[in-house]
């Protein structure tokens, strides 16, 4: 036998093979509780079950992939594995197998422990010697509350399957090519579609998730707000590194790439570089979010003086987005539909450029005909939220920006006023400065609840907040 590590291969002695295999404990575990979310795993395996009789389908998790040479990625699996089975391990797979009576069984197919038998556990790069423990099949059916099998057998399996079979595509290259000849790209869109619009509603399970996503977020940014001065120092990315702290400490990581625009980077919509200065008299946009351990996100964006207060101009800005904010949240309720809030915020944007003469003559009614004032308010004013950032992405548009809110969704309101630094239309102290205020908004049965309430949105109370972190 042979092992290669770090580019040196090392032989491995028939004597050193066989004490290798033994003198191990027994770890099983037969104390196990099932995870919190089972029972809602279920109904939405039965829910899927119910929208596809009669067919097998199959949703993997995915599996590592290259960084560099031979370092991977961080491992996170696909949203629809881990929302429908409350895995997280790399390489599952989800199979549920239709049955005589129109309903589903179904299965996940996980890598088993490591072999000691065959040294799999430290010869392998990924065995659990190199990599950690992991749970058996039978650890893994007790914490899911489902049958599981060795994955390593389903290509074969999958091969000699007969009728009708829908997979998740993009996740698993082995899986698609074991099931090459059996689906068709226009039946497995139809199962994305689903499982993206299951989404839309959130249970009880999803809605807690998200508020504790939004409260560690909130705890992020004030670690953020306290060491304002070493980014000071330093740059962009002092912000950054501190909030991941935050983002690894309470939760599994950042939900999406944290951006931490200073000055005039706050104009560029997705700044991620990170690398600029931040500078005293200038504004941060920190748009951030915690991703928990379940893999539910928070989305929050706050504009903040970096020296504790807005100037006479920032604050003028600054107010409104406030009020484009406060427009657009009054409009998300039950029974509204989904543009209402955009429409509404837009409209307090459009007023405001058309008061400060940035559109000559031309009144609010022709600039929002035109869309003029998206040169300066550039994106939608918000999306769904939950296990993905952009949740339900794959939703169709009646379903989703054509369609109607209702109890139980999420979504993030968001506003902006971006200022390019090169822009020559806007008088010159406007150019460089870039606003944006973010919450993550529940839909309740008789309007909404602001579940990022806690940090402080009003220019005065921000502030102040500041002023009492910095003291």
């Amino acid at each position: 036998m042979k092992q290669r590590k770090n580019g040196l291969e090392r032989g491995v002695s028939d004597e050193l093979a066989e004490n290798m295999r033994q003198g191990w404990a027994d770890t099983e575990r037969h104390d196990l509780d099932p995870i919190p979310q089972a029972a809602h795993t279920a109904r939405r395996r039965a829910e899927l079950s119910a929208r596809f009789p009669g067919e097998r389908l199959v949703i993997p998790a995915g599996n590592l992939k290259i960084r560099s040479n031979d370092t991977d990625y961080p491992f996170r699996p696909s949203s629809e594995y881990a929302y429908l089975t409350g895995d997280q391990t790399r390489d599952g797979v989800l199979v549920l197998e239709p049955t005589e009576d129109g309903d589903h069984e179904a299965t996940a197919y996980l890598l088993p422990r490591s072999d000691r038998e065959n040294g799999e556990f430290w010869l392998s790069g990924q065995g659990e010697l190199w990599d950690g423990r992991r749970n058996s099949l039978a650890e893994n059916a007790r914490l899911l509350g489902l049958p599981c099998k060795d994955v390593r057998k389903l290509a074969d399996e999958l091969g000699r399957a007969t009728g009708p079979v829908r997979v998740l595509r993009g996740h698993d290259t082995g899986v698609e090519a074991a099931l090459h000849d059996k689906v068709t790209a226009e039946r497995d869109e139809e199962l994305r579609v689903f499982l993206s619009e299951m989404r839309r509603i959130k249970d009880d399970f999803e809605i807690a998730e998200l508020r504790f996503a939004c409260e560690a977020t909130i705890r992020g940014f004030e670690d953020v707000v306290r060491t304002l001065d070493k980014a000071q120092a330093t740059s962009e990315r002092y912000i950054e590194g501190t909030f991941f702290l935050r983002a690894r400490v309470e939760g599994n990581a950042v939900g999406y790439g944290t951006i931490c625009a200073a000055g005039p980077h706050a104009t560029t919509i997705h700044w991620v570089r990170n690398d600029g200065a931040v500078r005293p008299g200038e504004l941060l946009l920190l748009d951030a979010g915690v991703e928990t351990r379940n893999l539910y996100t928070a989305d929050l964006t706050r504009t903040l003086p970096i020296d504790g207060r807005f100037t006479p101009l920032q604050r003028k800005i600054y107010d409104a987005v406030y009020d484009a904010q406060e427009a657009g949240m009054a409009a998300v309720k039950p029974g509204a539909h989904y543009g209402d809030f955009h429409r509404a915020a837009q409209r307090v944007l459009a007023e405001r450029l058309v008061e400060w003469g940035l559109f000559g003559d031309m009144d609010v009614e022709k600039v929002l005909e035109l869309g003029l004032q998206r040169r300066w308010t550039m994106h939608g004013t918000g999306h769904m939220l939950g296990i993905d950032v952009h949740d339900c992405a794959a939703a169709r548009t009646e379903m989703y920006v054509d369609g109607t809110l209702e109890p139980g969704m999420v979504l993030t309101v968001e506003p902006g006023l971006y200022f390019q630094p090169e822009d020559l239309t806007v008088p010159e102290g406007y150019r460089g400065i870039g606003v944006r205020i973010e919450d993550d908004i529940l839909v309740t049965e008789d309007g909404n609840e602001n579940l990022s309430a806690a940090l402080p949105r009003q220019a005065d109370e921000v502030e102040a907040w500041m002023a009492d972190l910095l003291a």
